[in-house]
């Protein structure tokens, strides 16, 4: 039975499509989040840019990531590039516009989508905007329309900052980075943003916006957030009906399901990442199986209707590998990506994860060069502080079939090929204190997917649902397992961390 099924899951992994359809389908890409900076430098000077992003198109291709969300690129001053200065421009060390629109036209001619990082609750200082209204209010001359672009004020205060040679203060919500907030109450701001969208949108072809911070638009008041964020969401949708957006809500699954209001297609599910999130305590359980399936229940009920969007980590939280404490784990790293995959929805992945990168402590240190190899890397970011690659490089791992890329790999392409998984709406068939059964439903499929979460100990398990063929087993331990399919169901044993998936279409 075990070599029949090894030539089954050859069969069907070869005919695997190769990109998802060119439809608001693609809203549930597999996202892959890109530093530039610390991405691939193309032209030597030690710096990554859009051509290198380009350079490895084949890679991200053939990885199975099918949307590339592109963290800041836009003229600034600072290495990460949230405080902008020219919001229709291209940041001169990654490149030009010419080579924006290139990358844009080659993802899409790989059915790859691609969206922009649009930080517009602030700009930098150096902005015209905000240096026109400085020196307006430094020659005490109130009427300049910019004033009115800002939240100036004559009373000191908490995130109040001083504009040099007056009496007047900004406000600044994120302290000591020189970016003053814009008053996005204004008309003509918003019309600015709108002018910005159409750029990105129309002349550029980008597909979407990942917005930042808009749990800081207005602080702590949910409400005028989400109304803000419809107006925004509105802008787009009529520039570019079905383009997709994803916002940055850092806040509890309560107000994340509240944002859904606006009709943003997705906010990051914050409660599910970094080292206390869903998928770390899942892995730490003594009942994994049982703790899974209840946060799955309690994401699915708070929000029933938006495309949720899993992560473990991003560009500011500590990496997977630490967080799971998988250093010298693989295994835990390897199915720690099958879980946040299972749950549904759009899945981020931030550059490296799938090479297992390490970081955590300042923001620099979680945007470390990707380990292509030992000669192929960028500069690191400046204040760095610790600098460890705790596996292999991208090229050493590509060579080893049992390597964490390769198994991101083949989780990626088996949710290219069973659509149901990402997009299906979710039933708990079973559960128990190192098991859960899910079965998804999506137009004409339907999938059923088996998970033993347990670490150590092998899952037999009789499945009664009728009519499935089996597409793939994943296992993240590297044990044994097989599949019995009959008209009836199928009889299972599932090694440690590995997960079956069966079709019905």
């Amino acid at each position: 039975m075990k070599r029949i099924l090894t030539i089954l899951l050859i069969a069907v992994f070869i005919s695997m499509p190769a990109s998802i359809a060119a439809s608001e389908e693609w809203h549930y890409a597999n996202w892959y989040e890109i530093f530039v900076s610390s991405y691939r430098d193309s032209d030597g000077d030690g710096i990554g840019d859009l051509r290198g992003v380009i350079d490895s198109l084949d890679y991200i291709e053939d990885m199975g990531y099918t949307g590339i969300w592109l963290m800041p690129v836009m003229p600034s001053p600072s290495y990460h590039k949230y405080d902008v200065t020219d919001y229709k421009n291209i940041a001169p060390e990654y490149g030009t516009l010419e080579d924006m629109k290139a990358l844009v036209n080659a993802c899409h001619e790989r059915n790859i989508r691609i969206i922009i990082d649009m930080p517009v609750n602030h700009t930098s200082t150096r902005h015209p905007w905000f240096l026109s209204a400085a020196e307006a209010l430094q020659r005490r001359n109130t009427e300049s329309p910019y004033i009115e672009y800002y939240n100036f004020t004559e009373k000191e205060g908490m995130n109040k900052v001083k504009v040099s040679g007056t009496g007047w203060y900004y406000e600044e919500q994120f302290a000591g980075g020189n970016m003053p907030d814009l008053n996005l109450e204004n008309e003509k701001v918003l019309q600015e943003i709108e002018d910005i969208f159409r750029f990105w949108l129309t002349d550029i072809d980008a597909d979407g916006f990942r917005f930042d911070a808009v749990t800081s638009y207005f602080t702590n008041n949910t409400q005028k957030n989400t109304a803000l964020l419809k107006k925004l969401k509105d802008m787009a949708e009529r520039i570019k009906p079905g383009s997709y957006i994803v916002a940055e809500a850092w806040t509890s699954l309560t107000d994340i399901s509240a944002y859904y209001e606006s009709g943003i297609d997705s906010f990051f599910l914050f409660p599910a990442s970094q080292a206390e999130g869903y998928i770390a305590r899942t892995i730490r359980a003594r009942s994994p199986g049982s703790t899974y399936v209840k946060y799955l229940e309690q994401v699915y009920e708070a929000i029933p209707n938006g495309i949720i969007a899993p992560f473990i980590g991003n560009h500011d939280t500590g990496r997977a590998v630490g967080s799971l404490q998988a250093r010298s784990s693989p295994e835990r790293a390897k199915f720690a990506e099958a879980l946040v995959n299972l749950m549904g929805g759009a899945t981020f992945t931030y550059y490296g994860e799938e090479i297992g990168m390490v970081g955590s402590g300042e923001d620099p240190n979680k945007r470390l060069a990707m380990y292509w190899n030992d000669e192929d890397m960028t500069l690191q970011p400046p204040g760095v502080t610790s600098i460890e690659y705790a596996y292999p490089s991208v090229d050493e791992q590509i060579r080893d079939e049992n390597s964490l890329l390769n198994y991101c790999k083949r989780l990626n392409h088996i949710k290219i090929a069973v659509p149901s998984i990402a997009r299906g709406k979710t039933e708990i068939l079973d559960s128990g204190s190192s098991h859960a059964v899910l079965k998804r439903v999506w137009e004409e499929e339907t999938s059923v997917i088996v998970i033993n979460l347990s670490a150590k100990n092998a899952l037999e398990y009789e499945l009664n649902t009728k009519h499935l063929s089996l597409y793939d087993v994943l296992s993240a331990s590297g044990g044994e397992s097989y599949c019995e399919v009959s008209e009836n169901g199928a009889s299972l044993s599932l090694a440690p961390y590995t997960f079956a998936v069966l079709v019905k279409k």
